[in-house]
């Protein structure tokens, strides 16, 4: 019986002209439900096709814009460069791309950092909320909007300046903008004690409907402190608003 199971076996074979994977050969091209052909490698993981080496960024965008599709959250650009096979710089382009592809569409890509996510532009915001009726959100308090409001503007800021500009104890309000994922640490100043340094997060620009954080309008009034305090705190901070800070610490 096993000489007739082999013998019918051998026969399938010439007849369908399928032949037996040899020991550690790499895995054929396979389709999609489309037909596209997926090339593999020997672990089984699509490889990079060949074409993507010294693509244009336009070229680049097609993928990025698919991976940030399925994945449907916040990526970085070391995350993607590992996805796509290429340098972070050439991601970098291939973002800007994208975003100027999408403009005049109903996606649009948030940048933020290392950061970037597609998503629906504020003006269909009626349109996604009538297909997925989702709960409507609690609305932000006056201080937590004021706080808000000088983070975005200031950041990084630490919470002694906020409190400063504010005149009140913020530090409730900075804990519920922190559970919210609207303000994160994303730093420490080079200052005795290492106070947090606060800024926003993707989930901000959500909020205000921007693709980046340079989009937000000029300020009509004065945001800030008087003269001297104000330099004292920029000295404080290394000398700008923007200075490199310490990575963050515990607690």
């Amino acid at each position: 019986m096993a000489d007739e199971g082999a013998e019918a076996l051998d026969t399938e074979t010439e007849l369908t002209g399928a032949s037996r994977p040899e020991a550690g050969a790499e895995e054929p091209a396979e389709e999609d439900g489309e037909g596209v052909e997926v090339e593999l490698d020997a672990l089984g993981r699509p490889r990079v096709p060949d074409w993507v080496e010294g693509s244009e960024p336009e070229d680049m965008a097609l993928a990025l814009e698919s991976v940030c599709f399925v994945l449907n959250r916040p990526v970085t650009l070391a995350e993607l460069a590992a996805i796509l096979g290429q340098h972070p710089s050439r991601l970098e382009r291939a973002t800007a791309a994208l975003a100027e592809q999408l403009h005049g569409r109903g996606l649009m890509l948030q940048r933020h950092r290392d950061q970037v996510q597609l998503v629906t532009r504020p003006e269909t915001a009626w349109a996604v909320q009538r297909a997925l009726n989702p709960e409507r959100p609690a609305r932000l308090s006056r201080p937590a909007l004021e706080t808000l409001a000088i983070v975005a503007y200031r950041q990084p800021v630490t919470r002694a300046l906020i409190e400063a500009i504010r005149g009140v104890n913020c530090e409730a309000v900075l804990e519920s903008l922190e559970r919210r994922g609207l303000i994160v640490e994303i730093g420490r100043a080079a200052t005795p004690g290492q106070p947090r340094l606060f800024g926003t997060t993707l989930r901000f620009l959500q909020l205000v409907g921007l693709e980046r954080i340079e989009e937000l309008p000029p300020l009509p009034g004065d945001l800030g402190l008087p003269e001297e305090q104000e330099r004292a705190w920029s000295e404080a901070l290394g000398g700008s608003a923007g200075a490199p800070a310490t990575e963050p610490g515990p607690g």
